[in-house]
């Protein structure tokens, strides 16, 4: 059965969106069709303000208000001499909400991946290299995921930051808070040896 070209369209559409599958894409577009007018009208609405309104931060580049700095990057009470270097824009957020940093952060936007056809090229890492030589920073944070593409990028960034003598750090990890141990994988584990601090 082939539905009404207007669904199909809403199908199509819904369904390239990160983890919404068939089914989830039949849902949505169920219960669109199902709401009054101005709540869709709210929703698109919204979606149209966030394309419109919203950018890159020229600094940091995480999400910002169009042509404007981000509000980490204009708060002066931050740390300017920290920087977390992170993958994502999310991860910016996932690293705020410990409330255990207080430095700055410079987006990258993926991570190496040769198998994707991802370099270094294709980064933020031109933008942070030219960061580091303008600003005066002492310490880099590398926050990159623990993946193999995650490890790449911290090990090139790694090479290309410590000729500046500026301090390279990567962050710790290994076993998660509550896990058993003969849970654990061996590179988890072995990660979690290798940052052992002491007590």
């Amino acid at each position: 059965m082939r539905y009404p070209d207007a669904i199909q369209n809403a199908l199509d559409e819904l369904g390239r969106l990160p983890g919404i599958g068939p089914k989830g894409a039949q849902r949505i577009t169920y219960w669109l069709l199902a709401r009054e007018d101005q709540d869709v009208a709210r929703l698109t609405d919204s979606i149209t303000q966030l394309k419109e309104t919203i950018s890159f931060c020229q600094t940091c580049w995480d999400f910002a208000p169009s042509g404007e700095v981000c509000r980490i990057c204009a708060d002066l009470r931050r740390d300017s001499s920290m920087l977390c270097v992170v993958e994502e824009p999310r991860d910016v957020m996932a690293i705020e909400r410990t409330g255990e940093f207080s430095g700055r952060y410079h987006v990258l936007h993926g991570a190496i991946s040769p198998m994707d056809g991802i370099g270094p090229d294709q980064l933020r890492i031109r933008e942070l290299l030219t960061r580091l030589t303008d600003d005066d920073i002492s310490e880099v944070i590398l926050a990159t995921n623990p993946t193999v593409e995650g490890e790449t990028t911290a090990v090139f960034l790694a090479k290309s930051i410590k000729p500046l003598g500026i301090k390279v750090t990567r962050l710790a990890s290994g076993l998660p808070v509550g896990g058993d141990l003969e849970f654990a994988d061996e590179l988890t584990l072995g990660k979690a040896l290798e940052a052992r601090r002491e007590l």
